[in-house]
């Protein structure tokens, strides 16, 4: 059985590599564009700031983030915006302050969440309509970590690869399969094995149970479909941070290829 992502102790380790990176970049490195189309690093930076201080004022401080009548990707978009609007031109010093005060309560506020009570929002990605806190904070690492990613991409620095912090990313994002496969007809017991290659990668069982699709632990049993994707890719396809076609490339799946090219439309961010 897939057993729960307890990863509330990570925050503040991925955002203390965030605060270390951003101090070490010079001014020109601040507008160097990310594989975000519409954000420079500075935006990225101004993103990672606001998520974490209107996740607290939501969640812990109770203050409402209004109505979304755009439906939710629409209301998400909507805020990432203003958000980044609201920061990007804070120098980087204070920018940099800002976000080591706010990640440091943001680490202390999801610490002390039960992994086991409902969450304020559901992992909407993962096709959920109610989450658990464990689920969320996982999602929240996801975003900590890709974003950061994003910069560490435009700057040319070496990513953070590390089993520790990005397996754990690799294993939220897999849980959207399920999700992503609800529309795709196969047999019941059709299996589809994800593998991720690298130190800080594993192995999925996608399997077909009856109407739905559920995750699994791997095992030794007969495969429908195989699709291996390298460490260094796997974030981007699932972030939508790469090429489709330049990513199939590096892609190898074996099998059933039809059934495989459904992992790589897992879109694992609200877009």
């Amino acid at each position: 059985m897939i057993q729960p992502i307890l990863c509330a102790h990570l925050l503040r380790k991925v955002d203390e590599q965030l605060v270390e990176l951003l101090s070490s970049l010079d001014e020109s490195q601040w507008d160097l564009q990310t594989v975000a189309p519409a954000w420079k690093v500075r935006d990225v930076a101004a993103h990672l700031l606001d998520t974490s201080l209107r996740k607290l004022a939501i969640v812990r401080d109770g203050h409402p983030a209004g109505p979304a009548p755009d439906g939710l990707a629409a209301f998400i978009n909507r805020l990432n915006r203003e958000g980044v609007a609201s920061y990007r031109d804070l120098s980087p010093a204070i920018l940099i302050s800002r976000i080591q005060k706010a990640s440091e309560d943001f680490a202390k506020f999801h610490e002390s969440l039960d992994p086991y009570a409902p969450a304020a929002f559901a992992v909407s990605w993962a096709g959920e309509d109610e989450s658990l806190n464990w689920f969320d904070t996982a999602r929240e690492l996801t975003e900590r970590w890709h974003h950061q990613q994003q910069i560490r991409l435009a700057t040319h620095r070496p990513g953070i690869m590390i089993r520790e912090l990005y397996h754990p990313v690799l294993d939220c994002f897999l849980r959207g399969l399920p999700h992503t496969f609800r529309s795709v007809d196969a047999p019941v017991g059709t299996r589809v094995l994800i593998e991720i290659e690298g130190d800080a990668g594993g192995q999925w069982v996608l399997v077909k149970t009856g109407p739905q699709w559920e995750l699994t632990d791997p095992a030794p049993i007969e495969l429908t479909s195989l699709v291996s994707i390298p460490q260094e890719l796997a974030w981007r396809v699932f972030t939508r941070g790469v090429d489709p076609a330049a990513a199939r490339k590096r892609i190898r799946i074996e099998g059933d290829r039809a059934l495989g090219e459904n992992v790589l439309h897992l879109t694992a961010v609200i877009a």
